[in-house]
């Protein structure tokens, strides 16, 4: 057997190259192109859907409503005011952090499954794996996925924002933040909470519409309650229209009488409707000025 030489080997090979080019290559070029244009639009699609989710979650001028959070349901009151739109703000920003991670999840997902097919492999055991992986991070992570949805929820419900009163049952506090996964609060001793949002069962939100301030004021047996009444009556009628009282009251305070009898003595009731969050200096103001009003009409607590 003869050994080729050099230049036999080298033709050979160029002979090879040059079939297999004639074979392949026009679907090779083809399919080339092909997934540059899929990268391409996949690109161009995402970079519109992010611009689009920017335009709807970006408040407009003077703290108007983002357009995303028109059809959602709000339930802080306008009086807020900078408290408002700040709460608007990070509430369309937190939804439109979500929306564009799905977004770019979904497209680029989408964009691979079309490569592969255009490479010619098959995509069912990528959508079989693809499946179980799902099932299996989704028992690994139970406890993060529950916290996520609860917190998306709940920023669509505007259950609270930042800058409310809240109950979450783990703890009661003043709002900082809100998030996907946690919320945090800051309670009257200055601690942070950080609560998970999934762990929250219930809330209790002092900052929505009004809120009522409640006044117990202590008086001894033997008291003359129609007397003690009317004194409040005249009292609170007059707090009521002067500063700082005028600011915070919506409805003229009432005097709801005997609240309860103790073995101390007998406990009357005052309640004023006041915007939300002003109940706790409300009833302050209150307590400072009906308690030397009863005593200076001779009634005094034992």
């Amino acid at each position: 057997m003869m050994a080729t030489s050099p230049v036999d080997d080298i033709e050979n090979r160029t002979a090879q190259a040059v079939g297999f080019f004639e074979k392949y290559g026009p679907d090779i070029i083809a399919g080339g192109i092909k997934i540059v244009l899929i990268l391409i639009a996949a690109f161009v699609i995402r970079a519109m859907l992010r611009k689009v989710i920017d335009r709807i979650t970006t408040p407009g001028k003077e703290g108007k409503k983002p357009g995303l959070l028109k059809p959602l349901r709000e339930r802080a009151p306008q009086a807020l005011g900078n408290l408002m739109s700040e709460r608007r703000e990070q509430r369309a920003r937190t939804i439109g952090s979500v929306l564009k991670s799905i977004v770019t999840i979904m497209i680029f997902g989408i964009a691979i499954l079309e490569i592969l097919i255009v490479v010619k492999l098959d995509i069912t055991p990528v959508l079989t794996s693809a499946g179980i992986l799902g099932v299996a991070i989704g028992f690994g992570a139970q406890n993060l996925v529950k916290d996520f949805l609860a917190g998306m929820f709940m920023l669509l419900e505007d259950q609270y924002g930042v800058g409310d009163v809240v109950d979450l049952g783990p703890a009661t506090g003043t709002v900082e933040a809100v998030a996907l996964r946690t919320t945090t609060i800051r309670d009257t001793g200055g601690t942070v909470w950080y609560v998970r949002n999934g762990e929250i069962l219930r809330v209790g939100n002092s900052s929505q519409g009004f809120a009522v301030a409640v006044v117990d004021l202590p008086l001894s047996y033997g008291a003359n309650l129609a007397e003690a009444t009317q004194v409040l009556e005249r009292k609170v009628s007059e707090v009521a229209d002067k500063e700082p009282l005028k600011a915070d009251v919506t409805a003229k305070p009432e005097v709801l009488g005997v609240e309860k009898f103790t073995p101390e003595g007998i406990t009357l009731r005052v309640t004023a409707k006041t915007r939300p969050g002003r109940q706790w200096a409300v009833q302050r103001n209150l307590r400072a000025q009906l308690m030397p009003a009863l005593e200076e009409a001779g009634f005094t607590a034992k």
